[in-house]
Parts: structure tokens; C-alpha cells; sequence
């Protein structure tokens, strides 16, 4: 294959020029794509002059997509694939949302480090995310690096950490921000789910946490201790020697393994400038309370 691939981190994350998403891929692609992420979490595809169908083609050549978006205000979604998250600012007439409208209240939770759906009973693989229209200046997006960050924990943490279960919800990180206009519907929807804290992660064989700003408690434990052992975990694992930051350019397909990286989005003036970027993500095996410890 014809392209040429340069290392981003010291740990992960790697740039790959050269692939043309607008050819059906191949098996051959396929499968480089899938050890290259098994090795490096995150692998960014420069120059992707893609529409929403070239996306979702890519997409399911990689694995069984999540069916269903997890958002507020299903209704007024202006993408034509249910399976497409819109990651932007934008209404369905193509304006900037108000600065008040409840979608971007909710959407602000991207600027929290988290794992893309681990909300849901079977939880994301992975994510990839295409930008469309970028604002000026347009803001990183940082990835952490959830197995070095376990190879890198002490000992002692680590014999604590290992057989923890947290619940995880949609209402439980968007409580950090202080929202919850949530519909009752919406909450049935978003009700917490278990997940393994500690994962081994099926590609590599490598333990890594599962950390996520959606963890609203762990079982057995007092909520406030469970919410400071969180804390102490997230602060160690997104520390700058296990980040790697990623500075957009138009039309970057970048694609991240949620069960080994957490992320957040940066922020920018989204009441002046526009930004359209859009999301498919691959539904893992199973649960994780089902998979190999």
C-alpha cells in the first residue's frame, strides 16, 4: 500500500498520508488500519475530501456501527444518517445554534475527558471524526493514553483499581457542567450502566483503565470516596507525558480506540464561528463485564 505514516507521540498516535477514502476500501486497508490501531489508539488520515456517504462506507468496512446517536433534541438533527453524530454548532438550517439552545448546553460535556458511549451497555470501539468546516484558529482535540497510563500507576493503585465495577451515564457527566434538562425519556435512555474499570484490551493484550467523566459511582463504594478515587485516577492519566494534543487541519479523519484512550474536545467561540465536524463510531463485542479481565 502507497502511503507513507509518521509517529505523533512518543507512546501512540500516528499520521498517515496517501489513503483516498473516496475508493470503497479494500480488505488489504482494512486490516493495516485495524493492527495500526490495535498498535498506535489513535491514527490520523490526512486529506479525506469525503461526504457523509464515503464516511459511513468506511465505516462499516471496519465493524458494526453503533445504530443509534446519543443526543437531546433527536428531532431536530440535521444529518440524513441516524448514525452520524453531529459534532458541530450548527442548526439544521445551517445557522449557529443559540447560545442558550439546549444542544449546545448538552454538547458542552465534550470538553470533558471521556470514552466516546461508554455510557452504553456494549460500549464504543472505535470513533472517527471528520472535519468538515473548521473555525479559525480551530482548537486540538487531546487524547490520552489510557495502557501507559495503567503501566505508569502505582502498584498499590493498581491492586485497588483492578476489580472495580463504576456506573456510567450521560446525566452523571453533564452534572459536572450543571446541566440536567433532561427529559424523562431522555433519562430513561441515559440510565446508568456498568463497566469494568480496568479493561485488557483485546488488540494489544495490555491492561488499561476505563476512565470516563460519564463514572457517577463505583460499586460497593461510598459515592464521595468512589468520585475522589476517580479523580486521583483521571489526574494521572491524563498528566502531559500520556497526551498527545491534535491540531485539526480541513478534512483530518482522525480515528481513536475508546477502549484505550479517553479524549476531550478544546473550546472556541462557537457563537461567532462555525464548525462542522462529523462522527461514526463502531460498537464493541459486548459488555464489558462480559469480556476477558
Amino acid at each position: 500500500m502507497n502511503f507513507q505514516v509518521r509517529p505523533l507521540h512518543p507512546l501512540f498516535a500516528l499520521e498517515v498520508e496517501g489513503v483516498d477514502l473516496r475508493q470503497p476500501p479494500t480488505p488489504e486497508l482494512v486490516r493495516w488500519i485495524d493492527a495500526a490501531m490495535d498498535r498506535h489508539a489513535v491514527v490520523v488520515l490526512r486529506d479525506q475530501h469525503i461526504d457523509d456517504d464515503q464516511q459511513l462506507a468506511f465505516a462499516e468496512a471496519l465493524g458494526p456501527l453503533e445504530p443509534m446517536q446519543a443526543v437531546v433534541d433527536v428531532h431536530r438533527q440535521r444529518l440524513k444518517h441516524r448514525e452520524m453524530v453531529d459534532i458541530s454548532n450548527l442548526e439544521v438550517d445551517g445557522s449557529i445554534l443559540a447560545a442558550d439552545d439546549r444542544r449546545r448546553m448538552f454538547n458542552l460535556g465534550n470538553l470533558l475527558w471521556h470514552s466516546d458511549s461508554s455510557f452504553k451497555a456494549t460500549p464504543a470501539k472505535h470513533s472517527m471524526l471528520h472535519a468538515r468546516l473548521l473555525p479559525p484558529s480551530a482548537p486540538n482535540t487531546e487524547f490520552a493514553d489510557m495502557r501507559a497510563a495503567w503501566d505508569a500507576l502505582p502498584a498499590a493503585m493498581q491492586e485497588i483499581a483492578r476489580p472495580l465495577v463504576c456506573d456510567h451515564s450521560l446525566i452523571y457527566s453533564r452534572a459536572l457542567l450543571g446541566f440536567d434538562d433532561f427529559t424523562p425519556e431522555e433519562r430513561e435512555w441515559f440510565a446508568p450502566v456498568p463497566q469494568r474499570l480496568v479493561r485488557r484490551h483485546a488488540g494489544s493484550g495490555r491492561l488499561s483503565l476505563y476512565l470516563s467523566a460519564h463514572i457517577g459511582t463505583i460499586h460497593g463504594w461510598p459515592r464521595p470516596e468512589a468520585m475522589a478515587f476517580i479523580r486521583d485516577l483521571t489526574e494521572h492519566a491524563t498528566q502531559r507525558e500520556f497526551v498527545y494534543s491534535h491540531p485539526w487541519r480541513d478534512h483530518d479523519l482522525v480515528i481513536w480506540d475508546n477502549r484505550c484512550t479517553m479524549h476531550r474536545a478544546r473550546p472556541f467561540d462557537d457563537k461567532k464561528f462555525k464548525r462542522d465536524m462529523r462522527r461514526l463510531t463502531l460498537e464493541d463485542s459486548a459488555p464489558t463485564l462480559e469480556q476477558a479481565a
